[in-house]
This record gives C-alpha cells, structure tokens and sequence, in this order.
C-alpha cells in the first residue's frame, strides 16, 4: 500500500515540477525573445531613418557608414534597397529565401518586426524588415539580420539552471511525500498488525497514538474494543473451564447415590434401569472430563501462539524431547487395551537419539495416547502402526490402522469440536478427542495431518520442527 500512495504522490509530484518548469522556462523564452525584438526594431527603425534621408538627399555615405558601424558592432548583416541603389552589410545575402520574402512584403509597405521564440537548441538566424518612407509611397526597403545565438545561450543557461532547481525540488517534494506517506500508512500497519495479533492470541498490545488524528482515534477505538475482546474471549474460556469443573462435584455425588442405590435393587429391570441411568452419568462425565481437557489445551494454544506473536517466550525453554521414547511408552500402556478390542499394535520404528523435538513430553503423551485409543475404540480388529520418523527438517510422529477409515469431508471435520462420524454413532466418545490433540500440537508448534491410509484405514501424523532446526519460508507447523 505504501508503495501504491507513494508512487500516486510521486507521479503528482513530478507533474507538478514539470508544470512549474515549463512555465519559467515558456517565461524566460518569451522574456528574452521580446527584449531581443525590441532591440532590433530600434536599430531596424534607426536604418530606415537614415536611409529615409539618404533616398531624399541622394547621398548614402551616411547610410553605408551606419551600416557598417551597426554590422562590425553586433556582427549582423543589413541590407537596405533604394530605388537607384542596393547597399550592404554583413554578410546577408538578397537571394536567401527569407530575404527574399522580407523584401518583397516590405515593398508592399508591410513590415516584419516579429521573431519566433527563441530556443535553446535552434540554430541560423532570423530577419525583420520594414519599409522606407510614407505610408503614401515607398522609397525602399530595409532588411535587418538578427543573430539569435546570445539569446539561445541565455537560454540555455536557465534552462540548466531551471533543471537542476526543479532536480533538487523534485527531490524535496518526493521525500516529503515518503514522510508524509510513512506518518498516514504507519499506523495503518500497525492496526493491521494488531488485527492480525488479535486473530492469532485473542490480545493485542496498545496501538500508539500518532497519525493523522481521523487514525489516532482509529487506534483509540481499536485498542478499546480489542480489550474487550481479549476479556471477552478469556471470560468464555474460563466460564467453560470453572463450570466443568464445578459440574464434576454434583455428578460424581450423583453417581455415589446411584451406586448406592444399585445396591438396594434386587429385581432385573430395576437393576437394567439403573445401569442404564450409570451409563449416561458415565458419559456426562466423559464429556466433562473431555470439555475440561479440551479448555485446557485451548489455553496452551492460546499461551503457545500468544509467545510467538510477541516473539517473548514466557518462562524456561521446553527442553529437547526424544518422540520414540514417549511413543514406546504409550504403546505399551495401550497394548492391554488393544488386546481385549481384537487388534494389535506394533511399533514401526527404531529409536533414534538424534531426533529430537522441543515438545512437552506430558503433552506429547496425552497426544499419543488420545490418538491411540481413537484407533482402538473406532477400528476395532485392525492393525494399528506406531512410527516416528524424520522429512525435511520435521519430526513426524504417526498412528496409523487399516479400519474403514474416514472419507475426505469426514476428514475435514473430524477436529471440529463434538464432531462424530455418522457410522460411530453407536460408540461412546466426546467428539473431542481430535480437538484437543489438535490444540495440544498448536501450543507445541506444531500440528495434526488426519489422512488416509491406503488401500483403506486412517493415518493421523503429529508433524514438529526438530530441535535445534529452524523451520523454512515453506514449513508448515
């Protein structure tokens, strides 16, 4: 955008000094074109006086001395005819084409006392003649050369002069322009990097009030509502977390009176009735549990995003985590659960030392373990794979199983919050899981890649810069 106004403010601005220069320079040609016409048509008028006599008197020593005296001075020639004699000076010639018409204009009482304007890379010279006599009767004519070189030597000196000014006002006005531009369009950028800030962490730091005041009144408004967002936005998320929280207390008092109760049913149906009233407490306090999580891993993604944007990590550095490490672990504590479901993991992998990512290792377990039981609980009998491995630069952590798998828009919604598939209705879940694997790998920096696995299943990667390894223009964690 910059560049845009800054180019508009420079076009106009050199107009503007091309304007103005052809006006001083149109000025100055007009200026010195008329000073040197008043000149000749003095000295013009002069020889035609002179020569009035010497046609009345018959004798042109006068004249010619005057001729001469005017050509040695100013090195221009003059031709004067009379009825009986033709007389010269300089070195104009009567058979130029020009001196030619000025005679012939002039026998017919017509002057010529006008020159063309002068410029500054012309060249030759021009004539002005006028007639000898009354205007009853013509006695002669008189041809006056005028020699343009002076003034087109003038000239160009101001045009030389004129030049370099408008140079250094052209320069004067376009770094006025990029001061200008840079005062209106630099709080411009920065709302909109306090737009995008707010996007990414829900906050953003106070705009500084400068500009034109229509923008520092923008920056007032913004920071004002960008306030009242930020609250707005960590109210909503602690109203989630603090009412899970508190919900969990009257459920689970719930849950003792129902067990309780269970206790004293002895006859079949009541004893189906109550499991079947167990049953939804067990899921409300999944779900519970699952909104608890999943507020909490928000709120990791909210602090891991909020510290890249304000490039000022809080606290210590997460240090250096080998993924196979934690990955062995979780296979092994999901191996039990595999078994009693009909399907088997197997770890596709050797360990590594050299492979390292900058990872929470308690998170990093709660995304293997999530992703693990979603490829027990909804691929039951399958195989499911367990693999870390290194692509350009990434640590990539994945689970894979050959089920039924998801199809594309399944995939495309399958880390929407309480999102279930169609064909999974009949199995209990939260719909969060993904969700929270999602933001816990967001506050890590790094991300969840859901895919298929061919000839069918479901590949789900966790996907981290390795430790110690910038990411590059095109990574895309």
């Amino acid at each position: 955008m910059k560049a845009r106004v800054l180019g508009v403010l420079s076009v106009l601005s050199l107009l503007l000094v091309l304007v103005i220069s052809n006006v001083i320079l149109s000025s100055s040609s007009r200026e010195l074109t008329q000073q040197l016409q008043i000149n000749r048509v003095a000295s013009l008028n002069r020889i035609a006086l002179v020569a009035y006599d010497a046609a009345v008197d018959g004798d042109s020593t006068v004249l010619q001395r005057e001729m001469d005296t005017y050509s040695g001075l100013y090195g221009e020639g003059i031709l004067v005819r009379l009825q009986r004699e033709t007389l010269r000076s300089g070195a104009l010639d009567e058979n130029r084409p020009d001196v030619a018409e000025a005679l012939a204009r002039a026998s017919l009482n017509l002057s010529d006392t006008t020159l063309a304007p002068v410029t500054p890379f012309g060249s030759g010279t021009e004539v002005v003649s006028r007639s000898i006599g009354s205007a009853n009767q013509v006695l002669g004519e008189v041809v006056l050369e005028v020699n343009l070189d002076g003034a087109r030597q003038k000239l160009l000196h101001r045009w030389l002069f004129v030049g370099l000014a408008a140079a250094a006002f052209a320069a004067l006005l376009l770094l006025g322009a990029a001061r200008v531009t840079g005062w209106v369009l630099r709080p411009v950028h920065r709302l909109n990097e306090a737009v995008t800030e707010l996007k990414d962490t829900g906050r953003t730091s106070r705009l500084p009030e400068d500009g034109p005041p229509e923008l520092r009144e923008l920056s007032r408004s913004f920071t004002s509502m960008a306030d009242a967002v930020s609250e707005s936005i960590e109210s909503q998320r602690q109203l989630i977390a603090d009412a899970s929280h508190q919900l969990r207390n009257p459920v689970g008092a719930l849950r003792l009176r129902v067990d309780l109760l269970l206790l004293e049913l002895d006859r079949e149906r009541e004893l189906e009735a109550g499991a079947g009233v167990l049953a939804e407490l067990e899921r409300v306090e999944e779900i519970l549990d699952g909104v608890l999580r999943l507020a909490v891993a928000e709120h990791r993604a909210f602090e891991g995003s909020t510290r890249e944007a304000l490039r000022s990590p809080s606290g210590s550095a997460v240090p250096p985590v080998n993924p196979f490490s934690v990955l062995q672990e979780e296979v092994d504590r999901a191996q039990p659960v595999a078994q009693r479901a009909g399907s088997a993991i197997a770890l596709a992998t050797v360990e590594a030392a050299e492979l390292e990512i900058a990872c929470n290792p308690t998170e990093l377990a709660q995304m293997i373990g999530e992703l693990l039981t979603n490829a027990i609980k909804y691929s039951a009998g399958a195989a499911i794979t367990a693999a870390v491995h290194a692509e350009e630069g990434l640590a990539v952590v994945e689970i894979a199983d050959d089920g039924p798998g998801l199809s594309g828009d399944q995939l495309a919604s399958a880390t929407t919050r309480f999102w279930r598939a169609p064909g999974h209705s009949g199995i209990r879940g939260s719909g969060m899981g993904m969700t929270i694997v999602e933001k816990l790998a967001e506050a890590n920096g790094g991300r969840l890649v859901l895919g298929e696995r061919l000839p069918h299943g479901l590949s789900a990667r966790l996907e981290f810069n390795r430790a110690g390894i910038l990411p590059g223009p095109g990574a895309k964690p």
